[in-house]
């Protein structure tokens, strides 16, 4: 763990609640300075009402683990929320309607399942600020606290490999598909969750391999 997530939790170490965030946070973290292939990852995608938390909600949160240097689809989930408004004109873009969600689970049923799946993990997003802020607000509402996980943002590590290079980024060159096509990974059916959240991995996965040998988990972080 890194110190600056160490002294985050800290500060809530008096006020989160008892529970599956609680117990995350008492789980071993897997070393930075172990190789990347070594640390277990949760690739995870989420979508939303709004592209901000403080005016949407979330709707579906899909994730899979990465073991091994390898996706591991038997452990994939896929959930939908119910919510408590209306999608709105977000369902042009993840397709799903109200009437998709009105046999959602509860928002905090579907957070506890992926606190559950998150312990001693990495997790993994593409553009983590958009999905952090809306589980952020959920963990807040029900345990007092922030999720404060570990997280690999695999859009800034495109990023920040493009700035190495000294390449000007193009307009679209930093979304998930974008990303992938640098890899010569395929097109995929974009904004389900979790579809989303296997493309993610594999992206992890395609940028880890090409930085080859003595890659450790530090420097995806």
């Amino acid at each position: 763990m890194s110190p600056g997530l160490r002294f985050k939790r800290l500060r809530y170490r008096g006020q989160v609640v008892h529970g599956p965030l609680a117990d995350c946070w008492k789980t071993p973290l897997p070393k930075p300075g172990i190789d990347w292939r070594r640390a277990p990852f949760l690739a995870c995608d989420g979508e939303m009402s709004s592209l901000e938390a403080s005016e949407g909600e979330l709707l579906s949160l899909g994730w899979l683990p990465v073991d091994d240097g390898a996706a591991q689809l038997a452990g994939a989930q896929h959930r939908v929320v119910r919510p408590s408004g209306g999608v709105g004109q977000s369902a042009v873009v993840h397709q799903l309607r109200d009437v998709d969600l009105a046999g959602g689970e509860d928002a905090g049923a579907v957070l506890d399942a992926f606190l559950a799946a998150a312990r001693g993990r990495v997790l993994v997003f593409h553009n983590a600020r958009l999905d952090l802020a809306f589980l952020d607000r959920l963990c807040e509402a029900r345990y007092g606290a922030p999720l404060l996980l570990p997280v690999v943002d695999t859009l800034r590590l495109e990023q920040r490999l493009l700035a190495r290079r000294d390449q000007a980024v193009k307009a679209g060159e930093l979304t998930l598909g974008g990303c992938r096509a640098r890899y010569g990974l395929p097109d995929h059916a974009a904004h389900n969750a979790l579809t989303d959240a296997l493309a993610t991995a594999e992206l992890l996965l395609a940028h880890a391999a090409a930085r080859g040998p003595g890659l450790k988990l530090r420097d995806l972080l």
